[in-house]
């Protein structure tokens, strides 16, 4: 057992740097849960048996450019995974990067054997993927995230047509984006803005046109990680403490983690949920309010008094038939 498990590490290892540029040593020991000292050793192993790797300290190993073995097959459980992806990618991706996905996954399913292809020609039909009440990306701009990975493969600016929140008209913006990131069901780009001159934050769904501009990046960016710290550090943190009915608690497990939310104290017919949150109160209120009438707020008062705010101007606007 123990020369099988080296034996599919050996070949795992072999893949992997046959799919990446560099590829670090500490990289593969944390993969495979093993030691540096394994690692090094199944290397050599690869060596001896004429695969030409490239090592150098502080960068990492490479296959020589040209070299190639003939493509590995896939398991049947692997084969099956790609079924998810593919159901994930219809849900998530745009319709450019969508349709690339298929015509490679045409490619993946010719080098299958019969039964892996049997096994996900039957779980396809099984699977179904509901639209969402909302779209993820602007049916105008079906090809924004395509747009983007090329923009930071190549380190092109890229030109936007773009609505924000408070925004009447769509307004051009020029920007070098630096990450995507998926939150609250919705795809954020990270960017420098040389519009504005500072690093902001674009919703994809907002993306009216985009197009790939010929210039290149006007200076090295921070990371995607640092943007979002920033972010988060410069939010100040408001902890609330709502007191929720014991039957409508579970309603709230779904999206309360988006509030930041931190614990719960369960009582015999309630439930005090603690949330140390970042972000506009007013929304916090908006979401509490969903939920108000089986609810207190413990904390802080300024929450107490929006909500009742809220509540004042609709009475008024139902009295009033204001709109």
């Amino acid at each position: 057992m123990e020369l099988k498990n080296r034996f599919d590490r050996i070949i795992e290892i072999l893949v992997q740097l046959q799919s990446k540029k560099v590829l670090k040593a500490q990289e593969l020991a944390d993969r495979f849960e093993v030691s540096l000292r394994t690692i090094y050793r199944d290397i050599k192993s690869l060596e001896s048996a004429g695969i030409p790797i490239i090592g150098e300290a502080g960068t990492g190993y490479s296959i020589v450019e040209g070299f190639r073995l003939p493509p590995i097959m896939f398991t049947k459980e692997e084969a099956m995974s790609f079924i998810g992806a593919e159901k994930l990618m219809e849900k998530f991706m745009d319709n450019r990067l969508i349709s690339h996905y298929k015509s490679a996954m045409y490619k993946v399913r010719s080098v299958l054997k019969h039964s892996a292809r049997d096994s996900i020609s039957t779980i396809e039909k099984q699977i179904i993927m509901r639209e969402g009440n909302f779209d993820t990306f602007n049916r105008s701009a079906p090809h924004a995230l395509q747009t983007l990975f090329e923009s930071m493969a190549q380190k092109q600016q890229v030109n936007l047509s773009y609505k924000g929140t408070h925004d009447e008209y769509p307004k051009t913006r020029t920007i070098e984006p630096i990450g995507l990131f998926h939150e609250n069901n919705f795809w954020y780009i990270g960017a420098y803005c040389l519009t504005r001159n500072d690093y902001r934050q674009f919703r994809a769904d907002r993306i009216n046109t985009i197009d790939l501009l010929p210039e290149s990046f006007s200076q090295d960016h921070i990371s995607l990680e640092e943007l979002i710290g920033n972010r988060e550090n410069g939010c100040q943190i408001i902890n609330i403490m709502i007191r929720v009915g014991k039957d409508t608690a579970p309603y709230l497990d779904w999206q309360k983690k988006h509030f930041g939310f931190t614990y719960e104290d369960k009582c015999r017919d309630h439930v005090d949920l603690s949330f140390a949150y970042k972000g506009p109160i007013e929304y916090f209120a908006r979401w509490y309010m969903m939920y108000a009438d089986d609810a207190q707020i413990i904390h802080p008062e300024t929450l107490k008094d929006i909500v009742k705010n809220i509540l004042d101007k609709s009475l008024d606007c139902i009295k009033n038939e204001t709109f």
